[in-house]
């Protein structure tokens, strides 16, 4: 591969990095939200199982702005931010939820499991091809 063809990977994996950013903060933000103003309503499981369309919402908006921005355009490229952005936000909501806000294995594996309602395991589909499903909206427009 050439040094142009490195710097271009290169620049598309830290600019993924930087949007991860920018979508792990927003989801923070959705989630302490959701805390404040749905879950007195409708409680904590079903306002997490709201949060995943609603939060997949935000990733769509945040792609959708950013996906040109980051510099993929083949489908194994779009694939591959997706890919990263799974990675980080599995190891980071795995990790934060256990070793910051202390919850126990059980609670942090409710919302993977989806034969008990939790759909955590859409919104990380989601995640995955959102990259993909931005960059067609970008050609439709």
């Amino acid at each position: 591969m050439s040094d142009a063809g490195t710097d271009k990977q290169w620049r598309i994996a830290i600019r993924s990095l930087a949007i991860w950013f920018v979508l792990i903060v927003l989801e923070i933000v959705h989630g302490i939200l959701r805390a404040i103003v749905l879950v007195p309503f409708v409680g904590e499981f079903r306002s997490n199982q709201i949060g995943v369309f609603t939060g997949s919402a935000i990733i769509l908006a945040v792609a959708y702005f950013a996906i040109r921005w980051i510099g993929t355009q083949r489908p194994h490229q779009l694939l591959l931010v997706g890919l990263i952005w799974l990675v980080l936000t599995v190891a980071f909501e795995v990790l934060f939820g256990r070793f910051v806000v202390e919850l126990p294995w059980e609670r942090i594996a409710a919302d993977y499991n989806l034969l008990k309602g939790g759909l955590m395991p859409l919104g990380l589909l989601f995640l995955f091809v959102s990259p993909m499903v931005a960059s067609k909206l970008h050609r439709k427009t």
